[in-house]
């Protein structure tokens, strides 16, 4: 139930975020209408719109993708039409002439407000249902995870039509306060024909706004530095419960309170701690169990080696190991597979050589260790004390101080004294391990695989499964494209023959892409250009400054780390051999 508050809750968020812009003019256009017959139509039209399309995205299916791009055209085109006849009612009788009757009354009722036909209003809806797709933050993310990794059904239905009603009821506050606007210019200044012309002009705006990208680009980018955060904010407090959050001022308090015979901590108890049953393998371990743990601090990290987020995680949870392993604390790393060849055990024991992490490590490729604590998350990070409870949580990057303040406290809760601590660890992170640059971030994670890509602007349809040639020339920002011979899979690209690049309009200090050898395991040499030139200062740690590298094992590899500013720059990596599987672009 909390899950479906906290999607209703950002979806009505929606209405602050910048790529809303766009659809707006079509709702205000129809303010000034009656609600029941031609507002309450088109939000509903919108709700299920949203919910059916993506409730098929979560089935995976390369097709629903596709027909996502043609509905995108086709409301473009829809709503233009609809801008046409408020602009101009001579051009509205034009261009409904060749119509047939419903195309026919549609248009002049958008033009006249025609208020007994409701046909209109749920045609609009729908076209505004399949332009509100980009304005989706983190929660969509974590409900379409979630149907990934554990089927879709209807839960998944059910949180979309959440989410796109919490973005309707916003719509509707806003259309219902805006009509009391144009009621009352028009009744004091008699302008009622030029505000539906400068409605037609804001149409028209938006149309043209939406075809060149902009709700997906510079507006999207926006909204992932404004409400994308507090969304996530409100995902992390909520799926924790309402104290998820360390009370640090109660905890000092408490650490000052000398005249206490023994200290407690006062963090609330979130649950007991599940099962570490199910595991395929272990590593720098045998087996552990939740009897053998009791009496030791513990901290449980769901990660996988190819997460970008999991791997600038990585350092402080290695540091916390180490400096109170000696204290009583138990790092236990739970390695739950996003893609198949993060299921190969041996990838997973070179990954841990890698990175250095030398506190146990349990293979959880069935997700049963995953199913228990009820995740959703890479990374996350479970907080038991000695008696073998969850007393906090936390998901995804940062808050590291906070985290340690909660170690820290569990194990004076352990030892049933405070003492003095002496600090934070400050982790030496570098590479792809280096902390995000935030600031400069306009970039997302983008999948290349059929299943999940977004974005794709080579001139060729996505043939699944099949191997075709592609083209791309000038992508703009935060689109992708191949070039070569390719077979794209639902996870993964691969390329065919030599030669064969991926270019990438991006904004962010460093871009990462998951690459891998291939089946037959041989290295693959590349070439990384930035802007048509090689990299220089500006290369990542997998490639030189002439932007060379190889591809030797499936991991992330950093490509580009800009030196100066996080500026938009057009990425492209040129194939020497074919083989290479390329999975995912991440950046920070």
């Amino acid at each position: 139930m909390i899950l479906f508050f906290v999607a209703y809750l950002a979806g009505v968020l929606t209405i602050v975020s910048p790529c809303i812009l766009p659809v707006l003019p079509f709702v205000f256009a129809r303010a000034d209408q009656p609600f029941s017959r031609r507002i309450l139509p088109m939000l509903l039209a919108k709700i299920v719109t949203f919910a059916g399309i993506a409730s098929l995205a979560a089935l995976g299916g390369s097709w629903t993708v596709q027909a996502n791009v043609y509905g995108r055209y086709a409301a473009i085109a829809l709503l233009a039409v609809f801008g046409v006849t408020l602009l101009s009612t001579r051009a509205a009788a034009f261009v409904t002439g060749p119509l047939v009757n419903l195309g026919n009354r549609l248009s002049r009722s958008a033009a006249r407000g025609d208020k007994g036909s409701i046909g209109g209003s749920i045609l609009l809806g729908v076209a505004t249902g399949l332009l509100w797709a980009p304005c989706a933050g983190p929660v969509l993310g974590l409900v379409l995870t979630g149907a990934a990794l554990n089927g879709a059904n209807a839960q998944t239905t059910l949180l979309l039509v959440a989410y796109a009603a919490g973005a309707a009821t916003s719509l509707a506050i806003a259309i219902l306060a805006s009509a009391r606007v144009f009621a009352a210019m028009k009744r004091f200044l008699g302008i009622g024909d030029h505000i539906r012309q400068g409605l037609g002009v804001a149409v028209l705006v938006g149309v043209t706004a939406i075809a060149l990208g902009l709700d997906t680009g510079v507006l999207a980018r926006i909204s992932y530095a404004s409400t994308a955060r507090f969304e996530q904010s409100l995902l992390d407090r909520m799926r924790g419960g309402t104290s998820s959050n360390v009370d640090s001022t109660r905890m000092t308090l408490a650490a000052q309170d000398t005249r206490q015979a023994a200290y407690r901590s006062d963090l609330p108890i979130e649950g007991s701690f599940p099962s570490l049953d199910g595991a395929v393998h272990w590593l720098n371990s045998k087996p552990l169990s939740t009897t053998e743990l009791r009496g030791k601090v513990v901290l449980v990290d769901f990660w996988t080696y190819s997460c970008i987020n999991c791997i600038r995680t990585i350092p402080y949870v290695r540091a916390w190991a180490e400096k109170y392993r000696d204290q009583g604390l138990v790092v236990i790393g739970v390695h739950a597979p996003e893609f198949a060849f993060e299921k190969q055990i041996g990838n997973v024991e070179k990954a841990v050589r890698d990175y250095k992490i030398t506190y146990p490590v349990a293979i959880d490729n069935n997700f049963a260790i995953w199913r228990a604590f009820a995740n959703n998350y890479w990374p996350a990070h479970y907080f038991i004390d000695a008696e073998g409870q969850i007393r906090h949580t936390h998901f995804g990057e940062g808050d590291y101080e906070e985290s340690e303040r909660v170690i820290q406290d569990l194990l004076a809760d352990a030892a049933g004294k405070r003492k003095v601590e002496s600090g934070f660890v400050q982790p030496d992170a570098k590479g792809a391990e280096a902390a995000p640059n935030f600031a400069g971030l306009g970039s997302g994670e983008t999948y290349i695989g059929f299943m999940r890509a977004q974005n794709f602007a080579s001139a060729e349809r996505v043939l699944e499964d099949t191997a075709q040639r592609y083209t791309i020339s000038n992508p703009r920002l935060n689109s992708w494209g191949l070039s070569g011979t390719w077979t794209v899979g639902a996870e993964q690209a691969r390329l065919n023959e030599a030669g064969g690049g991926i270019t990438y309009r991006f904004r962010a200090r460093d871009l990462h892409l998951v690459l891998g050898p291939g089946a037959d395991g041989d290295a693959v040499p590349f070439q990384v250009t930035v802007d048509g030139k090689p990299p220089g200062v500006d290369h990542g740690s997998d490639t030189d400054a002439s932007g060379n590298g190889t591809v030797k094992e499936t991991r992330l590899y950093q490509l580009v780390r800009q030196s100066g500013d996080a500026l938009e720059r057009t990425f492209e990596i040129r194939f020497l051999k074919p083989g290479v599987e390329a999975f995912v672009f991440t950046f920070g």
